[in-house]
């Protein structure tokens, strides 16, 4: 154990940070968590929701009693995920230089497990201290949050949370999340005629030049201020002396207004069917909505309520949108409206992920002034 570091949300963090758990491999966290969540004063249910998403183990839903704030008080919500991206193997965190770093071979894991570690570090501090009113708490761990926000969507566990924050964002603690967008993904496969590429080739119609015209043709990256789009993948071919029959396009598109989505979608689908339809080919598309946007006005209960926590806890108060998806969107189109905190970690998804000491502990700071703040909203 770091002997220099002796904050309990540290503790925590590199503990949890040492149990790896890529998506669909999150059940030996899990049962860490179940036990130290039970030793915290919760009671916890694993839902049903391994059969739908293929994980080792459901979501975790853990309730805390409320104290000192009447018998009407709202139940809050605080959410992370427990699945990490991938690399994980040998995950092992280091402290440099007050930061927590991997060995250069693994994520991090502080997306999410530092905000987990937030969550318990409050948990503890409510245990050991009777004196604090704090609202009756919901806490969800989901799973596979990392690939398509899975585990939040299928939850099983039927919630009483009235609104709540999800521990999951880069930016600076402080910093609230209140709007994200509606995320669209789109399959497009450019149908062909095949012929020999060196015989005949003008028998046939390449798939992968039609696409290739298409695809020139469409405005991708960042499209305006709310929207952007993205050609992720493409395949297609199936050897060189062929003129391609087939190819498969995966594309996305973003916006913080859903109406701005379609429009973009839309575009996309008359540019890849008209150059289909002049060249001689045929178009089929897939397209799917994975999450919808939201957002949160500024005089929003839930800005009020952080905005007083970062005064209390010295921090400073950000409200910005994300053009990022997080299992904020999911419990918002369920009816319970969240925001998403800041928890300070940096450069994740990657080998070179980080967090600061001071991020972690002015994070728990935080977390604890705003379930402090919640036991006074009626």
């Amino acid at each position: 154990m770091f002997t220099s570091v002796d904050s309990l949300v540290t503790e925590e963090f590199v503990r949890m940070a040492s149990i790896n758990s890529p998506p669909a491999q999150e059940s030996e966290l899990a049962r860490y968590l179940t036990e130290r969540l039970t030793r915290l004063g919760c009671s916890v249910v694993t839902d049903a929701s391994a059969a739908a998403t293929g994980s080792d183990v459901g979501n975790l839903v853990a309730r805390y009693p409320g104290r000192g704030c009447g018998a009407e008080a709202p139940v809050l919500l605080l959410s992370a995920h427990m699945d990490t991206v991938m690399p994980t193997a040998g995950m092992t965190p280091q402290l440099q230089d007050d930061r927590f770093v991997s060995n250069g071979e693994t994520v991090l894991g502080a997306d999410d497990k530092a905000g987990i570690a937030l969550i318990l570090a409050v948990l503890d501090r409510l245990q050991n201290d009777a004196a604090l009113p704090c609202p009756p708490l919901e806490i969800v761990l989901t799973v596979q949050e990392e690939v398509g926000l899975t585990g939040c969507r299928e939850l099983k566990e039927p919630l009483r949370a009235a609104y709540g924050f999800v521990l999951d964002s880069d930016g600076d603690v402080g910093t609230l999340v209140n709007q994200a967008p509606t995320h669209t993904v789109m399959d497009l496969v450019v149908r062909g005629r095949a012929a020999h590429a060196g015989i005949e080739p003008e028998n046939g119609v390449s798939a992968i030049v039609v696409a290739a015209e298409a695809i020139a043709q469409i405005r991708s990256g960042r499209i305006d201020l709310e929207t952007t789009s993205n050609f992720g993948k493409i395949h297609g071919g199936t050897a060189l002396n062929i003129v391609a029959e087939r190819v498969e396009i995966a594309a996305e598109v973003r916006s913080l207004r859903h109406e701005r989505m379609e429009e973009e979608v839309g575009r996309i689908v008359d540019v890849f069917s008209r150059v289909c339809a002049e060249r001689g080919a045929l178009l089929d598309v897939d397209k799917s909505v994975q999450y919808q946007a939201f957002c949160l006005e500024d005089n929003h209960p839930l800005i009020r309520l952080a905005r007083n926590a970062a005064q209390a806890a010295g921090v400073a108060f950000v409200v910005e949108a994300t053009g990022g998806g997080s299992d904020a969107n999911i419990f918002n189109e369920r009816g319970i409206p969240c925001a998403v905190l800041g928890i300070g970690m940096k450069e994740a998804h990657t080998v070179m992920e980080s967090i600061a000491v001071a991020q972690l502990e002015s994070g728990a700071r935080f977390l604890a002034e705003i379930v402090l703040g919640a036991s006074r909203m009626l």
